[in-house]
């Protein structure tokens, strides 16, 4: 048994009692009305997913299972976007507005795993502003701030940003402050897709401590990384740049996906200003030839933290079935080379073609890096993706391999085969660091009074099975997977119990 604490495992039996974890120590004199047989296998708190897309996924498909698979019981929504708040379509809809009634929408819906967020800085912004690039008035941000004042109450973890992408990027970094204030009255945390991940990355760590600053609130990077060879050098400074921000008494965490690539849309290339007012207002922009000219200009030149090879860039899938058949899963010099244009022209052409975002992978990240940032102390881990089963709808298109093995990559590829921590540290990562810097009452380490959040695994097996090329295969070595003490996973098959609950944060005003 890991305890989730970092301390050394030992051989010892959990017993449960309904949802909470009633007695750990010597137990073999006892009887219960379960029994699971954990003898050579790996006994550990349940997973915590840092930053997840299942808040859509959960609700076509409440198993979850690409996560449950790899022992991930609380599944953390928020990034830049959220839930809730959010205006209902028209007078027929039966959703839901707010982040606390989309909590209970989940909740009655019924799903496998637990389930928390934090409220979106670009959800708050657009709600308010809508896809306008300007600075809110005075009004304006009043109204965001009691949006995250209401979210608080009803349980959001704090405020997310990403402030890579339109409409997240028109924020200034005292629209932001203003917003993580009102988090941090309620006990909040600020968790960020940096502004840069490449060429501005320093300046965008700064803004990063001066919010965690001047707003007096603990700040979580999103899946750190460094983008683009010409940068890879920087790590050494990223990471003394984050000691530094620590030993000055910020509280500055992370987390990470364990692949050396990430996957966004293939609008993340373009300017953020030709984006203003969403696809439909991008589309109609690159087709006039002046502002065409233009964003051809700035990619030429090389945008700031958005400049990338073309053979780095992998497009998944595109909404048209011709695109698809044409060009999907292929790099974009390919796709340049049989479009018979340059890959600039190529990546224009595509998006008024397919007027979407089009899922893309890109191959910018140093494998020598993800090792060194996955070794730090206050990093732990995550998918950014949503949480789907192997089967169809959801096999039509190519996905990102972190969706089906980030977790199981850092437990067999990192720890057993390369060795890079033990077994008891990543777990500890997995488990008790997130659980603690999400203030989480009662969950992240196996122990008496805690909710039985457990998942019993193999070391020895455990494996991440998706790949680039084949993107939709589970991975292994999962045997259970208790959520509040209800079996979601046995024998690694899904038993079909929904146990899921809203995990909330600090601020919650029942």
């Amino acid at each position: 048994m890991y305890d989730g604490r970092g301390g050394k495992p030992v051989h010892t039996d959990v017993g449960i009692n309904a949802d909470t974890i009633a007695f750990v120590g010597e137990l073999s004199n006892a009887v219960g009305k379960t029994e699971i047989d954990a003898h050579g296998l790996a006994v550990a708190p349940g997973f915590i997913n840092m930053l997840s897309w299942a808040d859509g996924s959960l609700i076509q498909d409440g198993r979850s299972m690409s996560d449950i698979k790899q022992g991930v019981t609380l599944e953390v929504f928020g990034e830049g976007w959220s839930p809730g708040p959010r205006k209902k379509k028209n007078k027929n809809d039966t959703t839901w507005e707010s982040l606390g009634e989309y909590f209970s929408y989940l909740e009655k819906k019924k799903v496998s795993p637990n389930f928390a967020s934090f409220v979106g800085a670009t959800t708050v912004r657009s709600y308010v502003l809508g896809f306008e690039n300007r600075k809110p008035t005075a009004a304006e941000l009043t109204e965001m701030k009691q949006l995250v004042e209401v979210a608080m109450k009803e349980g959001a973890m704090g405020v997310g940003s990403s402030l890579i992408y339109a409409p997240a990027d028109y924020a200034s970094t005292e629209e932001l402050i203003e917003l993580c204030k009102t988090a941090s009255s309620f006990g909040g945390i600020y968790i960020t897709h940096m502004r840069s991940e490449s060429d501005k990355i320093f300046r965008a760590l700064n803004e990063t401590f001066r919010i965690a600053k001047e707003a007096n609130i603990p700040a979580e990077i999103y899946h750190l990384k460094i983008n683009n060879t010409w940068n890879w050098n920087k790590v050494d400074t990223v990471i003394a740049k984050i000691d530094s921000a620590q030993k000055a008494g910020l509280k500055i965490t992370a987390d990470m996906y364990t692949y050396n690539a990430s996957g966004t849309g293939l609008t993340a290339r373009l300017p953020t200003w030709v984006q203003e007012g969403g696809i439909k207002a991008m589309c109609a922009r690159l087709k006039n030839p002046a502002i065409r000219k233009r964003v051809l200009r700035e990619l030429e030149l090389g945008i700031p933290t958005k400049n990338s090879d073309p053979k780095d860039v992998m497009v998944m899938g595109f909404r048209k079935d011709s695109l698809n058949k044409r060009y999907a899963g292929k790099r974009l010099n390919e796709i340049a080379r049989l479009h018979g244009k340059s890959a600039n022209e190529t990546l224009l052409d595509l998006v008024i073609a397919d007027r979407s975002s089009i899922p893309t992978i890109f191959f910018l990240i140093s494998e020598d890096n993800v090792k060194r940032m996955l070794q730090l102390p206050y990093v732990s881990i995550c998918s950014d993706a949503a949480s789907i089963p192997a089967e169809k709808p959801f096999t039509d298109a190519s996905t990102h391999p972190r969706t089906y093995g980030s977790f199981a990559r850092l437990l067999g590829k990192y720890v057993r085969d390369e060795k890079i921590m033990s077994l008891e540290e990543a777990i500890r990562r997995l488990t008790s660091l997130p659980a603690s810097n999400l203030k989480l009452q009662k969950r992240g380490s196996l122990t008496t009074g805690n909710y039985a959040d457990v998942v019993v695994f193999d070391p020895s097996t455990i494996k991440d099975n998706a790949t680039f090329e084949n993107s939709h295969a589970y991975a292994q070595g999962v045997q259970h997977v208790l959520v509040n003490g209800v079996p979601v996973l046995k024998d690694g098959n899904h038993t079909g119990q929904m146990p899921g609950r809203c995990v909330r944060g600090s601020g919650y005003k029942k």
